[in-house]
């Protein structure tokens, strides 16, 4: 029950709720990821390098053969490394000795709730899921400033039902709290706000709109931008997000994700769009704040399909669901593909 890929689409990897989920096309909002804690020991240091790379296995070695066991920042790297490997047990309990050593520290409690979401979206427990909520909201009341926590919180009284804790005044009250520490941030939040809650598609688009006015010096505001464009399959809109983004970075691999998403929903120029979608899979290790490898290999197959080669698109679908069992596009397509034959 984390509040990051409400609809297990093309765009992410980050698994999601059947009732409580979030971001655009399953991407993890880039504007909820919070500042990393200090770098307290050699040993840490190491192993953010490692993460940061996506050697999350190294990682977990490097911070285990530390013998640290009572250093929350050990515990803390451990948990999203783990996180990111999908161990969602691991993730919960080191997270969870995270929090237990310094209870007061935000970032803990926000990574931990997620972790929650996703226990609860494995188990379809509602215990766990109200957990969630309640880490959540201890990571906004002990830093009113985290933002990204604020999100989450948002989004998740957007998705989770009642009887869980789901409140979409209590959403609406986190984006004007957003909107009142940072413009560009509250029309991101708005923006969600306006398309989950009250159904509005085109009053959310002119919160994207406003937020890319605002010229924001965040890349992963341009993708959070881009992701929504893309969901809403308007490619020229992705097109001059993406460009507007290289301005800042043009070596961002994830300008060649959207740039072959842009491709594939316009139909047009999909060699390019193909060698766009295999340079991101190359590139990038797989992380639940980007778009998924599952994601990238859904749009190859979706560019198979346009191009009728059937064969090469299931293919990529299986590769999808390898990676992400619960990718429903890529299966409906693939099942289709199948009886088609």
């Amino acid at each position: 029950m984390k509040p990051q890929n409400k609809q297990k689409s093309p765009m992410g990897r980050v698994s999601a709720l059947a009732v409580i989920a979030l971001a655009i096309l399953g991407v993890a909002s880039p504007a909820r990821l919070s500042a990393f804690p200090p770098a307290d020991s050699a040993a840490v240091r190491t192993a953010q390098q490692q993460f940061n790379s996506g050697n999350y296995s190294g990682a977990i070695q490097t911070l285990t053969s530390a013998q640290d066991p009572s250093n929350p920042a050990v515990s803390y790297w451990l948990g999203r490394s783990y996180y990111e490997l999908h161990d969602v047990d691991n993730a919960v309990t080191i997270l969870e000795k995270a929090v237990s050593f310094d209870p007061k520290n935000s970032l803990y409690h926000q990574w931990l709730g997620r972790a929650y979401g996703d226990k609860a979206d494995r188990d379809r427990s509602f215990s766990d899921a109200k957990k969630v909520k309640k880490e959540f909201q201890q990571a906004v009341e002990l830093d009113p400033s985290n933002i990204p926590a604020r999100r989450d919180l948002e989004e998740y009284c957007l998705d989770a039902p009642w009887i869980v804790g789901g409140n979409k005044d209590e959403a609406l009250e986190q984006v004007n709290a957003i909107a009142m520490q940072d413009p560009v941030q509250g029309h991101l939040a708005r923006g969600i706000y306006d398309l989950e809650a009250l159904k509005k598609p085109a009053q959310a688009e002119d919160e994207y709109h406003q937020a890319l006015a605002g010229n924001p010096k965040n890349l992963d505001v341009y993708f959070d931008v881009a992701g929504f464009f893309a969901s809403q399959n308007k490619p020229a809109d992705v097109n001059s997000t993406i460009q507007a983004a290289s301005q800042l970075d043009s070596s961002d691999p994830r300008l060649a994700y959207f740039r072959g998403v842009a491709d594939v929903l316009a139909d047009t120029d999909l060699d390019a769009a193909e060698q766009n979608l295999k340079s991101y899979l190359a590139r990038t290790p797989e992380r639940s704040d980007w778009p998924s490898h599952a994601s990238a290999r859904l749009w190859l197959g979706k560019l198979y399909e346009a191009q009728n080669k059937t064969s090469e698109a299931a293919e990529q679908y299986r590769a999808a669901l390898q990676i992400d069992p619960g990718l429903k596009e890529a299966k409906t397509r693939l099942d289709k593909l199948e009886k088609s034959q």
